[in-house]
């Protein structure tokens, strides 16, 4: 029995205790982990609630510590309860029966729930406008969404992740606008440098990048060709012509760029979706006319918003920054994005009654397949998309008001699946410190050293491609590999540099919390030292090297048996360094329930933490106990079981983060 399960035995125990002898019906029980394995391994305040409660129903008060005891007694029932003791002023403090327990989970999965076929959600992440290559800021998008879609399979959910593709946005017909009348090429010739530019080991998304940025620099004294966009973005939507053609060949070939960048990160997808098919495969209309008929969409007759559809909410009445995105189809007829994104949400959830043409797209190298939205309705065979019972959506702070419009309006048109139903992920921008500014090529002034941190902007050209930032991290690491183990081969150092660079990037996009800027530094990424990647590897590389050093008499499955043995382990968990080798043994066993915390709460961040904490216990158990040498059997089962049950536990939590554990390092 995890301690997950056992956790809601207790819960139920209590819960049933309160109504029987209280009259008190719980709703939500807490369980807190105690600061120290000697006061208990979980801890339940609900000593204190039940008083309040009681209180409320009839006027009575009763003594906190009195109502622990009655409780207590319901508890100590359980299995895997060793003993309960009152504290405080009403504490329950519940310890476990240890050498059952360790006993019974030697062998234990770390996610249990791994890989099972539950409810199917989806997780949509990355987004990037295809029209120039990938910058710093989307590697934390599609971290944060990758990770997020791994926690949830620990959970046992079946995950779908998408990546959607606005291949007919502005950011697009800019690009196009620089192909056609700054660089006067043709589709032909397009495909003749997309040619010359692989010959020179050079990539597609970076020559759109540098146009990128000099059609936005050229915007600003050329009103001609500013013009030229909108008739460009006018061509694209509406496809079917050679504009659009060209259109579409330079977006895919981005999307292909891209993916090869994610996949370096180990960060994979199920489903493109395009903007092109939601707009020729008339979702929007669809969504339109349900909107319309159930009345939570009105035609504005008069006022500023004159011929347009709006959504009205009264919350937002007033905001004149906002009232743009209440506003689903412009007085032109034109659809805003949020109009169109809440028909592809509609569609997500399964709600909509269309569904799109699609064909294969990419096989990445483990064999995992990605798909792609097309308007050709004799598409092949493929597997079944959308119909998520809960979607995700990664997009940035920034976009947090048209994604409460987008959920709002789910809500208004299926109340069955509320608002609850649409997720937004939302996260904080990614800077640069001056120094790995300076690293990576940016010219900065005296005034900009000074700065806590450098603003990127794709517009202007200020930005870090995510592979010259991959590059960097792997050159760096190459060289602390190079003086480590100069004696590897080539392929051997070039592949560890590779997982140490991802994990490094990985890791410190993760260990803050959504809400947090980040500014990030090469030397603090790839430091071994501190709350890192690399450290975390480190500790998972020092596990697994015990494991190779065992000799046959205490391989796993003979220390697993001896450990069978209770009344031995008892005696060791009593003893002065018991309680050292079960605080390790309890904090590995926590995965499971980490990993649900951070589902639960949005918040990759949780299972970043733990994995550094199990990553920094271990070093200090592995220096504190000498496990290969201990002369007494049970115990030197005990300690090779205690540190089979860690270097499992965090080489799962590691990989779900996304991060490998090098062979060695």
């Amino acid at each position: 029995m995890t301690i997950t399960e056992i956790q809601k035995t207790l819960r139920d125990a209590v819960k049933s205790t309160a109504l029987a002898e209280f009259g008190v019906e719980l709703e939500t029980i807490v369980a807190e982990t105690p600061p120290k394995t000697e006061l208990g391994d979980v801890a339940f305040p609900v000593a204190f609630e039940l008083v309040k409660l009681i209180k409320q129903a009839t006027g009575e008060k009763k003594n906190p510590r009195e109502i622990a005891e009655t409780v207590k007694s319901s508890l100590e029932t359980v299995e895997f309860v060793g003993k309960v003791e009152v504290a405080g002023a009403g504490y329950l403090n519940v310890f476990f029966d240890r050498a059952r327990f360790l006993a019974e989970n030697a062998a234990s999965e770390p996610l249990p729930n791994a890989g099972k076929d539950g409810v199917k959600v989806c997780v949509e992440h990355t987004s990037v406008n295809p029209n120039k290559a990938a910058h710093i800021g989307h590697v934390r998008n599609s971290v944060l969404g990758d990770t997020f879609q791994r926690i949830l399979k620990a959970t046992g959910k079946r995950v779908e992740v998408q990546n959607y593709i606005d291949n007919t946005g502005v950011q697009v017909a800019d690009v196009v606008v620089g192909f056609l009348f700054m660089q006067q090429m043709s589709l032909d010739d397009i495909k003749l440098l997309d040619k010359e530019l692989i010959a020179e080991g050079k990539s597609f998304d970076y020559h759109c990048w540098d146009l990128y940025t000099k059609v936005g620099v050229e915007y600003q004294t050329n009103e001609e060709l500013k013009e030229k966009r909108a008739e460009v973005l006018h061509l694209v939507e509406e496809g079917g012509n050679p504009t659009a053609e060209l259109a579409d060949y330079v977006a895919t070939r981005n999307v292909e760029c891209i993916l090869d960048t994610m996949e370096r990160l180990s960060i994979l997808y199920n489903l493109l979706p395009r903007e092109s098919e939601i707009l020729h495969l008339h979702f929007w209309n669809k969504a339109f006319e349900q909107m319309k008929q159930l009345g939570v969409i009105h035609y504005e007759s008069e006022g500023k918003q004159a011929g347009c559809w709006v959504m009205p909410f009264e919350e937002h009445t007033g905001n004149e920054d906002n009232e743009g995105d209440k506003i689903l189809v412009r007085s032109n007829g034109t659809v805003t994005y949020t109009g169109k994104d809440i028909a592809y949400q509609m569609w997500k959830l399964g709600i909509l009654g269309l569904d799109f043409n699609y064909k294969h797209f990419h096989t990445y190298k483990n064999g995992q397949d990605v798909w792609i939205t097309t308007a050709d309705s004799n598409a092949s065979e493929h597997p079944p998309f959308g119909g998520g019972e809960t979607i995700y959506n990664v997009i940035d702070s920034r976009q947090s008001y048209p994604q409460d419009i987008v959920r709002k309006g789910v809500a208004a048109i299926s109340p069955e699946r509320g608002e609850k139903a649409s997720i937004h992920l939302s996260y904080e921008m990614v800077a640069l410190s001056p120094a790995a500014a300076e690293e990576l090529g940016f010219k900065l002034s005296d005034e900009d050293r000074k700065r806590p941190f450098i603003e990127m902007s794709g517009r202007k050209g200020l930005g870090v491609k995510a592979d010259d930032l991959i590059n960097r991290l792997e050159a760096n690491a190459l060289a602390e590999v190079e003086s480590r183990h100069s004696d590897s081969t080539d392929e051997v150092k070039r592949g560890i540099a590779h997982q140490l660079a991802v994990g490094a990037l990985r890791y410190f996009l993760l260990k803050f919390t959504r809400n947090t800027v980040i500014v990030f530094d090469f030397k603090e990424a790839l430091s071994f030292e501190g709350e890192t990647g690399c450290f975390c590897q480190y500790s998972a590389v020092r596990a697994n090297s015990i494991f190779r050093k065992l000799a046959e008499k205490d391989n796993i499955d003979a220390c697993r048996s001896r450990i069978a043995d209770l009344g031995g382990v008892n005696a060791i968990l009593s003893a002065e360094t018991g309680s050292d080798i079960w605080s390790m043994a309890i904090l590995a066993s926590r995965l499971e329930e980490t990993v649900e915390a951070a589902a639960n709460t949005n918040e990759p961040a949780i299972l970043a933490k733990y994995t550094f904490t199990l990553a920094k216990a271990f070093n200090l158990f592995y220096h504190n106990h000498k496990i290969l040498i201990e002369a007494d059997d049970t115990k030197r089962a005990l300690l090779i079981v205690v540190a089979d049950i860690a270097r499992r536990a965090l080489t799962s939590a590691l990989d779900t983060l996304g991060i490998e554990v090098p062979e060695k390092m």
